[in-house]
């Protein structure tokens, strides 16, 4: 009978002892593994994203590089490049470039493949069809391409039908229906309308956190600093969901029209 007992508790120590023990230093081994598996990879992909800027050609053909080559045509694409949007288009070069060991050098070549390829438009179909090849299944870096472009193309007055008409093409070679295009437009039309609706003076100097005593290079210099903090970063959009491109978008687009709105007080 005791040599039962015995033989019981035995072969439930061993029971507990590879329950409790053995399978949790093999569970922790595993995510050890793959928090170093996961480190590795991030010094692989940095590594070899670091060897774009070898050259202008090499990093134009990097989905990177034909990314900004899109944002140059949309940006061009009603005859000249707005303020608004040379502003946005600077602070996507330097969002870019921080991912960078070499950041003045990539920031001088993506300035460099944005103004070559701003002259011309009739190649933004092959463009477009390219990168869709280079992204491979992610579908939702596609959208957020797809998001910051319309976001691009709305920030000075809404989107021009010549605007439009680019990125439709953009949209189509990037797998992206008109119905998805469509919603995404109409949900930024609407948040634009709500601000627009709402934007009383006293809101406009409240959105910019200004007084209505502070002269205009104050007030400037409080509209640049919000657009800055706030603007879609297209980096760190692949990090996280659709909604993120969509409230960046509102944010900008809000304290655009509270800039607006004050400097038409100033003037008057």
């Amino acid at each position: 009978m005791k040599l039962k007992k015995w033989i019981f508790i035995a072969v439930l120590l061993v029971i507990l002892y590879y329950t409790f023990i053995v399978n949790t230093f093999l569970t922790l081994s595993i995510i050890f593994g793959l928090i170093v598996a996961i480190r590795l990879y991030k010094l692989y992909s940095k590594k070899k994203l670091n060897k774009l800027v070898a050259s202008k050609e090499f990093f134009r053909e990097s989905y990177l590089g034909h990314f900004i080559a899109l944002v140059a045509k949309v940006a061009k694409a009603d005859g000249r490049v707005d303020e608004l949007e040379a502003q946005l288009v600077g602070m996507m070069f330097d969002d870019i470039s921080k991912v960078f060991d070499e950041q003045d050098k990539a920031r001088s070549i993506m300035k460099e493949i944005f103004n070559e390829e701003k002259k011309r438009i009739d190649d933004t179909r092959q463009i477009a069809n390219s990168l869709n090849k280079l992204l491979g299944k992610s579908i939702l870096k596609r959208r957020q391409f797809i998001s910051f472009l319309i976001q691009l193309a709305y920030i000075d007055s809404g989107i021009s039908n010549d605007e439009d008409k680019i990125l439709r093409i953009i949209a189509k070679e990037l797998q992206i229906s008109d119905e998805v295009y469509n919603s995404i437009v109409s949900a930024l039309e609407q948040k634009m309308q709500n601000n627009k609706d709402s934007m009383t003076p006293s809101k406009a100097y409240e959105v910019l956190g200004v007084k209505e005593s502070d002269d205009m290079n104050t007030i400037k210099k409080a509209y640049r600093k919000l657009i800055r903090e706030y603007h879609p970063d297209i980096i760190s959009s692949q990090e996280k969901d659709e909604a993120y491109m969509e409230e960046a978008t509102s944010k900008t687009q809000e304290i655009n029209q509270a800039y607006q709105v004050i400097k038409d007080i100033k003037k008057g």
